[in-house]
């Protein structure tokens, strides 16, 4: 299947007869837009637009108008409050002039997908990022999320450990593995049919990684920890880049997700590895990947405060994680969700 362009998704939209309450399938081949063609279409409408004067109302109209216009809606006459905004794409968006994200009385959803826009001291939209539910709650370091999901781990002897010995059955029509990723594919791009290794092969590539060592750049940097860890997953897959959007899955292209541990405490996220809901990416043929098709790759580490020593592998699909994986019960909300943003979080 060819890339669309978010062009491409916008026409499919104009022409549908949809407006923003329709519903669509998550991952609809034609008319869900996936995050990051939704990102660049926002960014390319939104950017620019002076909201400066406007009543607390209004600016949030004005916005509103603007999202439909960007992705391709008719705007309506008025905005009817639904959960999430923009019922048809899951999307909320929120206008940010700190770094300070609140969200009160709902409970993250994984596949809902959040437009946070950025605007000036001048009131001037400067940028928009698209992130899901999911990726939030990645971005919380101070507890107010309450609704994740954990799990143990406790290691055996073996230092690699293939937990599922195939993946699910519903996966297997679209894996080849003799995949090749060309210079042009990228580890964040969509999934494609006949361009998915199978487990066994990931397994067999990322194997030779344990006893490997990276510079750890500290306990309060846990995400460019994960990033040397993420570089070296695309290298052995057989990347010629990497690239890294905070996306789950993390290497969207082989609905891969990647934890790193040194500790004991596996955090999940929002959703269960074994769920059946599906994932926010794009269908592969006529079938919707599930959350418990996505496969999971776990390396364990010790760190003696400069290097990362990565001691053991676990590969499995979210289906068999429980299998392996003891899962921590109990799961509670709060009214109200605050997530300090990174300042990194809308580049530079």
């Amino acid at each position: 299947m060819t890339n669309k362009t978010p062009v491409d998704f916008k026409t499919a939209i104009q022409t549908s007869g949809f407006d923003i309450y329709s519903p669509i399938e998550v991952g609809d081949a034609n008319y869900w837009i996936p995050t990051l063609q939704l990102e660049a279409l926002l960014n390319q409408d939104l950017i620019g637009l002076n909201l400066n004067g406007l009543a607390l109302r209004t600016r949030s109209k004005v916005v509103k108008q603007a999202v439909c216009s960007a992705l391709g809606y008719p705007v309506p006459e008025s905005f009817k409050k639904t959960q999430p905004r923009f019922f048809g794409q899951q999307l909320d968006i929120y206008t940010q002039k700190s770094r300070n994200l609140q969200i009160w009385n709902e409970e993250l959803s994984p596949t809902r997908r959040y437009a946070l826009i950025q605007i000036s001291e001048l009131d001037v939209v400067t940028r928009v990022r698209v992130v899901n539910g999911q990726e939030l709650a990645s971005l919380d370091t101070t507890g107010t999320i309450t609704t994740k999901y954990q799990a143990s781990l406790l290691n055996d002897v073996e230092a690699n450990e293939l937990i599922s010995n195939t993946d699910t059955p519903e996966l297997l029509p679209y894996l080849n593995a003799n995949a090749a990723f060309s210079g042009a594919i990228s580890p964040v791009d969509e999934p494609q049919s006949s361009a998915l290794l199978p487990i066994q092969e990931i397994f067999s590539r990322l194997s030779p990684l344990v006893g490997c060592k990276f510079k750890d750049p500290g306990v309060d940097q846990e995400r460019n920890r994960g990033e040397g860890l993420h570089r070296l997953i695309c290298e052995y897959l057989g990347y010629s880049r990497y690239e890294d959007k905070g996306q789950f899955p993390d290497i969207r292209h082989q609905l891969l997700e990647v934890k790193l541990q040194t500790s004991p405490t596996i955090d999940l996220g929002l959703v269960l590895p074994s769920s059946n809901d599906n994932v926010d990416v794009q269908q592969l043929g006529n079938y919707h990947p599930k959350h418990r098709d996505t496969r999971y790759v776990i390396f364990y580490g010790n760190t003696d405060g400069t290097f990362v020593t990565l001691t053991n592998l676990y590969v499995t699909t979210g289906a068999d994680f429980f299998s392996r994986f003891r899962r921590f019960e109990g799961r509670v909300s709060n009214g109200k969700i605050q997530v300090p943003l990174p300042r990194s979080f809308f580049g530079v």
